[in-house]
């Protein structure tokens, strides 16, 4: 686990440029959001997922999420079928907050194109210079 400046960034995962976490788990993938967009939006209270068996597109959204702060896109890091979504989220959002890269995941899916995707995606050094860098904008 990497600490920059209070947010953790995990090794061993996937980032993206909106926020979301992957996680590779054989041929599918869990994903979530980051801890910093977790403490972004503070106390997390509703979040929409979409039904097992939908469709989801990279850099679309998929979902939101709601805050005491605002409503955001839950915006895909990865295209695919959508397996299976975390109940425990949609009836505990604040699961999230608590727990932003384990109990607090959202969806797992099954992608359609992981390899090609997965270039596109920050590797955990490469998050942690991001992430670094937002702060420095913050």
């Amino acid at each position: 686990m990497v600490k920059v400046n209070g947010y953790e960034v995990p090794e061993g995962l996937y980032y993206s440029g909106d926020y979301a976490w992957v996680r590779v788990e054989d041929e599918r993938v869990r994903v979530g959001i980051t801890d910093y967009a977790q403490k972004q939006l503070r106390e997390i209270v509703y979040v929409d997922l979409p039904s097992p068996g939908a469709t989801i597109s990279k850099g679309e959204p998929y979902g939101t999420v709601e805050s005491v702060k605002a409503v955001s896109d839950l915006i895909a890091p990865v295209s695919g079928s959508v397996e299976e979504v975390n109940e425990e989220a949609k009836k505990r959002p604040e699961i999230i907050n608590e727990d932003s890269y384990g109990k607090g995941w959202l969806i797992v899916v099954r992608p359609t194109k992981l390899e090609e995707e997965l270039k596109a995606l920050m590797t955990t050094e490469q998050a942690v210079k991001w992430h670094k860098s937002l702060i420095e904008k913050a």
